[in-house]
Order: C-alpha cells, then sequence, then structure tokens
C-alpha cells in the first residue's frame, strides 16, 4: 500500500494526472465535461450501491448512499463560472467522491485505480478515510519478499499454535482466522501480487471481500492430513477418524523395604473400555448413521455477521452431532459413547530402587479409545512410607549409631539395623564424635541396575555419661592425672 503522494502514469482521460483536491495541469478535455464525469462516475456507483443496499436490507448502508448521493450533487454542479468558482466546485465534488468511493473501496490510493485501471499522482488529506487493511505479512511474521516455502512454513508454525483445539486463550480462534486468511492470499500468485499493488482494496476489487475466505479449518486440515494430522484437530476428517483413548492414572503406597528391593503388586483400577454390545461405534446394533443436516457432515457450523467493519464468520463446533458429522441412534449400553465403565484386576511390577514421586507407565491400560482407536495408557504414581529408624538419601541409607565414651575410646563391634536385617559393624579404637562410617552394598539399587547397590552411613554418635559412681569418678581422675603427666614430659 502506498501512503502519502504517489507517482503514477497519467490519466487517460487528461493530460496531466488528476488530484482530488485540485489540477495540476491545464487538461485536454473542457472542465465542463469533466465535471459531468464527475457527476456521472459518482451516481453510477451510488445507485449501485443504492440498490445493492437495498436488496440485501441494510438501512444503514441504505442511508449512507442517499446522504452523499443529495450531498454531492450540488457541489459539483458549476452555476457561476467565476474566476476560482470552477475549481472550488471541481475539489468539492470530488471531496465527495473520494470520501464515498474511498469509504466503499478501503483503500485512499486506488480509488481512480478501481475506476480507470491506472495510477495517478494523488495528493489527498490522511483523515479523510479510514484505512481499515490488515497487513498479511505482519500476520505471518514474514517479509514482503518471503518465498512460499517460508510464508507456508510461517502458516504452519502458527496454526499449530493458535488452533481452538490446542489454544484455549481467548482471541485465539480470531488470531487463527486472521492467520489462515493471510496465507490464502500470500500462497495465492494472483492474489498476493493484487495485495502487493493495491493492499485489501486490490482484493475486494477482483470480487474478494472480508467475508470471502474459505474455511480456516478447511485449509488446516488440508496441509495437515498428510503429515498425520495434528492429534484429532481440524475439520470432518479428523474428527471422524479414530481417536486414541485417554491416559488413567493410580497412586499406589509402598512400605520401605518394597519400595527398596520392589515388589509384585496386583490393583484394581477403573477406566472406560470398549463397548461389547456395539462394538465401539456407540450406534444401536442394527442401524446406520446418517450424515447429520445442521453441519451437512463437516462437525462445524460457520455463523456470519455483518458489520461496518466487513462480514466476519466464526466457525464453532455442532451442538447437533457433537463434531462427527454424523447422527446415529445411540446403543443403550453405552448410552452412544462406544465406551462403558468397567473395573479390572492388573498385576503389577515394581522395580527395585523406586521412591516417592516415581511414576510407572503401563502400556495401553487406559481408556479405551473412540471410534476404535488405540487405547491410553496407564500411570501408576508411587507413595513410599518413611521408615522409623533408617533415612534414604538417594541411594544411599543413613543411620546414626550411639556408642559409649568407653567404646569410643577402646573401639568394639556393634550391631545396626540395615534392609537387609542385623549387621555387625565394627568401630575403630579413638573414634572420634560425628565420625561417619562407610557399609559398603548396604544401600538401595540403581533404579533400572538391581545389581548395584549404594551404600548405608552410619554416623558415631558418642554418648558422654552425666552422673559418675565414686570409683567411676577415681578411676577417671586418675586417667587424667597420667594424661597430665603424660603432656608435661612431652613438652620437656
Amino acid at each position: 500500500k502506498r501512503e502519502g503522494k504517489g507517482v503514477a502514469p497519467s490519466c487517460p482521460l487528461a493530460a496531466a494526472p488528476l488530484t482530488p483536491f485540485h489540477l495540476q495541469a491545464r487538461p485536454l478535455l473542457p472542465r465542463p465535461l469533466q465535471i459531468l464525469i464527475y457527476i456521472y462516475l459518482f451516481l453510477s456507483l451510488s445507485i449501485a450501491k443504492y440498490i445493492s443496499a437495498f436488496l440485501s436490507g441494510e438501512e444503514e448502508e441504505l442511508s449512507l448512499s442517499l446522504f452523499l448521493a443529495v450531498q454531492c450533487i450540488p457541489h459539483s454542479r458549476a452555476s457561476r463560472w467565476r474566476k476560482g468558482g470552477r475549481r472550488r466546485n471541481i475539489r468539492n465534488g470530488c471531496n465527495s467522491l473520494w470520501q464515498y468511493m474511498g469509504s466503499a473501496i478501503g483503500n485512499k490510493t486506488t480509488v481512480y485505480d478501481e475506476i480507470f485501471g491506472c495510477e495517478y499522482n494523488c495528493s489527498f488529506r490522511e483523515k479523510q478515510v479510514l484505512d481499515i487493511s490488515l497487513d498479511y505479512y505482519s500476520i505471518l511474521g514474514v517479509s514482503k519478499n518471503a518465498s512460499k516455502s517460508e510464508i507456508k512454513s510461517a502458516y504452519r508454525k502458527l496454526a499449530r499454535s493458535y488452533h481452538p483445539d490446542v489454544n484455549k486463550e481467548a482471541g485465539a480462534e480470531q488470531k487463527f482466522k486472521e492467520i489462515s486468511n493471510a496465507y490464502e492470499v500470500l500462497s495465492d500468485d494472483e492474489k498476493r501480487s493484487l495485495y502487493d499493488r493495491y493492499g485489501e482494496a486490490g482484493l475486494k476489487g477482483a470480487g474478494m471481500g472480508m467475508g470471502d475466505f474459505s474455511n480456516p479449518f478447511d485449509l488446516f486440515e488440508s496441509l495437515f492430513e498428510g503429515m498425520g494430522g495434528m492429534g484429532g484437530m481440524g475439520g470432518r476428517a479428523a474428527r471422524n477418524r479414530p481417536m486414541q483413548g485417554d491416559d488413567e492414572t493410580y497412586s499406589l503406597v509402598l512400605n520401605f523395604k518394597e519400595a527398596v528391593f520392589g515388589v509384585d503388586k496386583e490393583i484394581e483400577i477403573t477406566r472406560l473400555e470398549k463397548c461389547s454390545t456395539c462394538n465401539g461405534s456407540g450406534a444401536k446394533p442394527g442401524t446406520k448413521p446418517v450424515t447429520c443436516n445442521t453441519c451437512g457432515g463437516q462437525g462445524q457450523v460457520i455463523s456470519s455477521a455483518r458489520t461496518p467493519l466487513g462480514v466476519f464468520q466464526q466457525v464453532s463446533t455442532c451442538s447437533a452431532c457433537g463434531g462427527v458429522g454424523e447422527i446415529s441412534t445411540p446403543c443403550n449400553a453405552c448410552s452412544g459413547d462406544g465406551r462403558v465403565r468397567r473395573t479390572k484386576r492388573i498385576s503389577l511390577k515394581v522395580p527395585a530402587g523406586v521412591d516417592s514421586g516415581s511414576r510407572l507407565r503401563v502400556r495401553s491400560e487406559g481408556n479405551a479409545g473412540r471410534r476404535g482407536g488405540p487405547p491410553g495408557d496407564l500411570y501408576v504414581f508411587i507413595d513410599v512410607l518413611a521408615d522409623p529408624v533408617l533415612k534414604r538419601d538417594g541411594t544411599n541409607i543413613l543411620y546414626t549409631c550411639k556408642v559409649s565414651y568407653i567404646d569410643a575410646i577402646l573401639g568394639t563391634t556393634t550391631k545396626v539395623p540395615t534392609v537387609d536385617g542385623m549387621v555387625d559393624l565394627k568401630v575403630p579404637a579413638g573414634t572420634q564424635p560425628g565420625t561417619t562410617l562407610v557399609m559398603s552394598k548396604k544401600g538401595v539399587p540403581f533404579l533400572g541396575k538391581p545389581n548395584t547397590r549404594g551404600d548405608q552411613l552410619v554416623k558415631v554418635q558418642v554418648e558422654i555419661p552425666k552422673r559418675l559412681s565414686s570409683e567411676e569418678r577415681k578411676l577417671i581422675e586418675e586417667l587424667a592425672s597420667l594424661s597430665k603427666s603424660k603432656t608435661a614430659n612431652s613438652r620437656r
């Protein structure tokens, strides 16, 4: 689109370019004839719009046409041919014609293009005509020199993000329509050429209005159908194909040792299974589905609304068929869903080394799919109960061992609990409080590697007695005196 003044070839009806506000050179045609041409062009467009508004029943547009038709004629009549009067009359007539035709066509620089099929050097006031055209290149996020492959790639990326089946935000569906409209124009060489040259008005002049775009969901489906679809999104083809069932979840509680060494469990789940009465079709046995009359088998209905800005379309799921495109007599057993809820017992093998938050996946044990689609998966979430004695830190087990100060000084062997049972632990002589002793390979097996285990870390806590007997105190005092004399001799 061109903004401001444009430079273009001259008009075939004049020796110099015409502008809505002044004549830049002496015309070849007499001024009265020029005025008659203006009046003829205006009245022709006004009458055409009058008839169109009358047939469509739009009173607003009808009244606007009548108002402009009455307004322009007296201004464009050259009643008194005094000096400067002809130019002022022509200017007034051009102003009304410019405003009316600009509002009808929607692009202020291409009014004469629609009439004469050529361009002009035009001067105009920016605020006289409202330009509501969209920038399709900005919508797709590509440059004006983008190739077809770049435009197609940009459309696919944006369509995946803003498809209403994926993006539930407000305005996502309207954005999806704008993206589809932009791609429909820019992917077609002829439409793109018109748009690059004249903007949105060029499309309207070629007979393509704001409401004349294709169904955006049909366009989306035509691009993604060959790629395996988008998981059930799109138009009729996507909604009628088999759909995978939803996943099911189950919470399993294990004790400490079951999580460490693994266990075989039998769990009971409730899930949707294929209806045996209708074999998953949802239709009553002996009946056949028929095409929905509301949507014509598309699964979607399009509602149009005419506004001052143009015709807007809204695509929604058909309420009569639920988006399937077919209506059938529902099965009595499953109420037309094709699936019924049943309870089943499943044997589950829990591997060694699981912890709280671990998730196990059991394939094809989820809810049954629709229209013969594959079932979903079962996800089992693990919750491990804490042990009152042993603590877990990843693949290591932590334990605190209490020893007397005598055993810490002289050393000893004590029994400590492990996941394998009670095991002897040797406490070396002179063990300091807070020392950590390592019991190798007494920890938790690595998940997926049951033969590789962590360690058990034993922290030594030395107990100091608060009360001593007379004999214990005497022995401690003798030990203290020996220690002092030994320290004094070592200093000498």
